[in-house]
């Protein structure tokens, strides 16, 4: 998962880009980059961290031009150093800067075309390198003997979507010309298009920008205009006007069900539907799953892991006629760990992370409601948090079914990070997270929670639940 933004304004963009980032900073912790273009010159910073680590004044002041694209990626897809973190650049064709939310599925088959028949050296493991070098060459094929123009990038865009397997969302601008976004076929990764009136109402025309979730747009002063389509590329040149093709049949979008789930802000709104209703959709009919399987009558209370649980926490408990309480408080504000082995980093980090709140906790039976189970040590860790507060009897729920196994279209995870439930039962799942009881949100009512929050929304990413 990761956040990426375009922006074309009459002023500087880089404090634009910038307070983007932050605004999507929850998709991505790992690292993050600005390119601008300044009369077709790009400068670029770019460097492992958060966005308030990464560029400080100096940085900022070297990123001149109205035009220009950042990228904030996450620790399980993040770089091993500066050179790996986004944007990415190329000097030709035109010189065209790139960032990218996504999975190339064919990557190490591309890689080595890239290689032997057009003579490109990819230099990282990262498949946004590659997509960049991929769309390069196609523009420099159909640039043959044309000018740069719409069309032609269209016509790249085009063949770049037939050569690439995979999920993506990417950003890009051809220097002295202009920024580019496009979406892969199926519409996995969200991308959306905001406007802004020019400013002081003194004739200037329309500013534009792109990002992965609607809250960028709006907390920039953007309107959401609408999403980019699956399939779909739009072009804006730096004199403000507005391209836009549809390069792939269109079958309505399928996102990515974990959008919703956990990956997205609540207040964000991906392909028409409304994250915040979906999640209390999902806490609705999770209580059915819970009513059904459990005593509902023994709990006592019922609590979220966190935000990103809290909506369906909230729903859940109003369902069932139970007590709601917070009992974790995150610190918002937590150290780096430092050369420690992965379980007492587990540890440590939820330790710096959460606190417990004993006295929602002594003597009471609890339910607690998180998201989805992928990391098997994270949950176990708050399950012994809360046992450790004084709770004498710990459910889990999870608002969405178990994870079977990694999916480069929709969320994929590395091998060391190998979902919880990929190859265990149920019974394997709660001795594995120590819970007492172990409740999962149906695959059925994961699809209707969503389409609920959008009917258009026949289709998801879901082959990770499968």
């Amino acid at each position: 998962m990761c956040g990426i933004v375009g922006v074309l304004t009459h002023a500087p963009a880089n404090q634009t880009l910038y307070d983007a980032l932050l605004l999507l900073q929850h998709r991505g912790q790992q690292a993050a980059g600005i390119a601008t273009d300044n009369d077709s010159v790009f400068a670029m910073h770019k460097a492992n961290g958060l966005v308030t680590d990464v560029f400080r004044t100096r940085n900022m002041r070297t990123l001149r031009g109205r035009a220009g694209i950042g990228h904030c990626s996450c620790a399980a897809y993040g770089p091993s150093c500066d050179e790996e973190a986004q944007p990415f650049y190329v000097n030709a064709p035109y010189g065209i800067t790139l960032a990218h939310n996504g999975q190339v599925a064919n990557g190490d088959a591309l890689r080595r075309e890239l290689s032997v028949t057009a003579r490109r050296h990819i230099n990282t493991p990262s498949d946004a390198e590659v997509l960049l070098n991929v769309l390069a060459h196609e523009v420099h094929a159909a640039s043959q003997g044309e000018s740069l123009s719409p069309a032609m990038l269209f016509t790249a865009i085009a063949c770049l979507q037939r050569r690439v397997q995979g999920s993506y969302a990417a950003v890009a601008q051809v220097a002295g010309h202009g920024i580019l976004a496009f979406r892969d076929p199926q519409g996995v990764r969200p991308l959306c298009l905001g406007v802004r009136a020019g400013a002081n109402g003194e004739g200037e025309g329309n500013e534009y920008m792109f990002a992965s979730e609607s809250v960028a747009l709006e907390g920039m002063g953007f309107a959401y205009v609408r999403d980019v389509a699956p399939g779909e590329a739009i072009y804006v040149s730096l004199d403000g006007q507005l391209h836009a093709r549809q390069l792939s049949v269109q079958h309505g979008a399928r996102p990515s069900a974990f959008e919703f789930v956990s990956l997205a802000r609540p207040d964000s709104v991906i392909d028409g539907a409304s994250v915040y209703a979906a999640r209390l959709k999902l806490g609705e009919l999770l209580a059915e799953q819970v009513r059904a399987q459990l005593d509902t009558g023994a709990i006592d209370v019922v609590m979220p892991f966190d935000d990103i649980a809290r909506p369906a926490a909230i729903q859940l408990a109003l369902k069932l006629g139970l007590d709601y309480r917070e009992g974790f408080i995150q610190n918002r504000y937590p150290g780096r760990t430092f050369d420690l082995p992965p379980s007492a980093i587990v540890r440590k980090a939820v330790s710096q992370r959460v606190n417990a709140i004993g006295t929602e906790f002594n003597g009471k039976r609890i339910l607690l409601v998180e998201d989805a189970i992928v990391d098997a040590a994270s949950t176990r860790e708050l399950v012994q948090l809360a046992r450790q507060a004084g709770a004498t009897w710990v459910a889990l729920a999870s608002t969405a079914p178990p994870v079977r196994r990694p999916k480069v279209y929709g969320v994929d995870w590395p091998a060391r990070r190998k979902p919880a439930s990929m190859g265990a039962t149920h019974d394997d799942m709660r001795a594995n997270v120590t819970a007492d009881a172990l409740v999962f949100q149906d695959l059925k009512a994961l699809k209707a929670a969503i389409a609920g929050a959008n009917p258009a929304l026949r289709e998801l990413e879901i082959s990770c639940f499968e």
